[in-house]
This record gives C-alpha cells, structure tokens and sequence, in this order.
C-alpha cells in the first residue's frame, strides 16, 4: 500500500504510535522537517539546507538526491515510490511530498 507524506503538514508526535505504518510515516515526516546539525547527538539526521538559495530545478534535483539518502539511513523501513513537489510561486518556496510504501507491510 502506498501513503504520502508532505513536508510543512502540522502533525503532532505521537510517543507511543500504534502500528508500524504510523511510526514509519512519522519517521519520515520528522526528517523531512529536520535540518542537519540542529540534533545534538545526531548532527547527520535530517536534511543539508544547502538546497536554499538555489534556482527551483537545482534545488529539486539536490532535495531528491538527500531525501533517498536520508529515507534509506534513517527510516529503512520504508521505500520511495514517487517524490513530487508542492510549489509556491510567489514565495518561491518547495515542499516536496513523498509517496512511500512500507516493506514487509
């Protein structure tokens, strides 16, 4: 089965999930809202902000690269079906949604 999680979704942690789907979506969440070096005993989790500043496509091509990286370290659990991207123009701002499907599900 497939699920999508989006960046910038206002999502509550929930300490005690009650299935693995649900700590394996949130898992996924939380390193898409993490900047690297900002978890004390962990300065790798998350994502490089070295993607800011850079013209759309750049920035896509380097998000998608880290987020494979990252989904692979960090939540293994889970596999990258898609990655698609939410695009403000105005404010030029870029959220990228994944679809993932959860091994062993």
């Amino acid at each position: 089965m497939k699920y999508t999680v989006t960046a910038g979704e206002d999502k509550k942690i929930n300490i005690a999930p009650e299935s693995v789907v649900e700590e394996v979506l949130q898992n996924i969440s939380m390193i898409l809202e993490t900047v690297k070096n900002t978890v004390p005993l962990n300065r790798d989790f998350g994502l490089s902000s070295r993607f800011l500043d850079m013209p759309t496509p750049a920035a896509e091509a380097v998000l998608v690269s880290e987020l494979y990286d990252a989904i692979e370290e960090y939540e293994p659990r889970a596999e990258i079906v898609n990655i698609t991207f939410e695009k403000d123009e105005l404010t030029g701002k870029v959220s990228p949604r994944l679809e993932v499907e959860i091994k062993n599900e």
